[in-house]
């Protein structure tokens, strides 16, 4: 049977294969080390995953929820043309301050905005600004809050954009109904909530790696 050295080691290999090297991703990963921010931003191979999928849609405009030390919010701003922007929004100030220093080291800084404050809130005040549609949106916060932001984010996309959820599946607990963890809850009611909403078609995946046994749900917005 699959464990985690062999997740790891299979991780480490295409990473190796597919991503490579990066001293910008090195250094912002050490960067959030060192200030003892908590490691778990995505893997190299699901960094890349993002990236692909902003190339993909040929996103212009990116709204992340979750920034931490930046490290996802790096591979999600490469993808953008040169007229491309990223908002990411980060409720400790701290984290914030980490991910703005990765993301100028890595020529960013002009491309993609931090901004600090609750998720919740920040999002609500986008709605009602009427900000220009977000063609992507990666969701990586606190999960109780994920039908919220879930939301928010139909109101803040168009036809054709995509919303990403991740760390959806905890460990296989997002199958136990009777489970009282509000991480747990939150997730199934934020399928619950796409499984009734009429203007997104959606699946969920569930992956092994070096974070462990997880997943991600990808929703399109309907045209």
């Amino acid at each position: 049977m699959s464990s985690q050295p062999t997740w790891d080691a299979v991780d480490a290999y295409f990473s190796e294969q597919l991503v490579g090297h990066d001293p910008v991703l090195e250094s912002a990963t050490a960067a959030a080390d060192a200030a003892g921010l908590p490691k778990i931003a995505v893997a190299p191979n699901q960094g890349k995953l993002l990236h692909l999928l902003a190339l993909t849609q040929g996103a212009k405009r990116i709204l992340e929820v979750g920034t931490l030390g930046g490290y996802s919010a790096i591979w999600l701003a490469r993808a953008l043309p040169a007229d491309g922007t990223l908002l990411t929004l980060e409720l400790d100030p701290r984290h914030a301050e980490v991910a703005r220093g990765n993301l100028a080291a890595a020529g960013l800084a002009g491309v993609a905005e931090v901004r600090v404050g609750r998720a919740a809130d920040s999002l609500t005040v986008l709605v009602e600004q009427g900000v220009e549609p977000f063609d992507l949106v990666f969701i990586d916060a606190d999960k109780p809050s994920n039908p919220e932001y879930f939301r928010r984010a139909l109101q803040l996309t168009r036809p054709g954009s995509l919303i990403i959820v991740d760390n959806v599946v905890r460990g296989g607990a997002v199958a136990d109904a009777d489970s009282t963890d509000p991480a747990v809850v939150g997730t199934r009611a934020l399928h619950e909530l796409i499984a009734a909403e009429p203007t997104v078609t959606a699946t969920s995946v569930q992956t092994v790696g070096s974070k462990g046994y997880d997943g991600f749900t990808l929703a399109r917005v309907r045209g």
